[in-house]
């Protein structure tokens, strides 16, 4: 087991940081955008399980787990060369995106049905959950510029854009099934 005892390296101080597989990159790189909006995303969940309680709170702690995960993909370029790392190299997989799946299906079939867009809010647990899945959107839009480039894992896009999707419901759900969804009203302003 790693110990980190030393917080500060004073290596980044110009400017640049270190990827996992050693190269080192501008702070500002689009690699490092989308892995630090990931952590981002992160702490934006442990808001979430401050409100969340049971089944709910330890999904949202198994995310949690996995966005360490999908930052240490997101972190490694070259999939190429993944067999020759000399150690094993973290990537999201289908069954991390498959869970969710089932996870969305059960948490919808409970819900009310959805005949409006939503207002993010209700609850506090729900207006977290729907901020964190803005966030877990600028992520995905963060991951999708690197897919675009060829050298991101496609599961890990996945996992984003199904994750998105598994905060909505999931906000839907903190909301009393969807009785408490406060429903947009187009142009109820004017």
């Amino acid at each position: 087991m790693v110990v980190l005892n030393k917080i500060y390296t004073r290596t980044g101080d110009r400017g640049d940081t270190a990827l996992s597989d050693g190269t080192r990159v501008a702070k500002h790189d689009p690699r490092v955008e989308a892995y630090g909006t990931v952590d981002e995303l992160n702490a934006t969940l442990g808001l979430c399980r401050l409100h969340a309680a049971g089944d709910l709170a330890d999904r949202i702690a198994v995310i949690q787990n996995d966005l360490f995960d999908l930052g240490a993909d997101l972190s490694r370029p070259n999939m190429q060369a993944d067999d020759q790392a000399g150690y094993p190299v973290l990537r999201i997989i289908d069954a991390q995106v498959d869970r969710l799946e089932a996870e969305i299906d059960a948490m919808n079939a409970d819900l009310q049905p959805l005949r409006s867009f939503i207002l993010p809010g209700g609850t506090a647990l729900a207006a977290h959950l729907h901020l964190s899945r803005t966030v877990a959107r600028r992520a995905e839009r963060r991951a999708t510029e690197l897919l675009a480039g060829g050298d991101v894992n496609a599961a890990a896009v996945r996992y984003l854009n199904r994750l998105s999707d598994w905060l909505f419901v999931a906000g839907r759900q903190a909301n009393g099934g969807g009785t408490e969804d406060i429903l947009w009203i187009p142009g109820a302003s004017r």
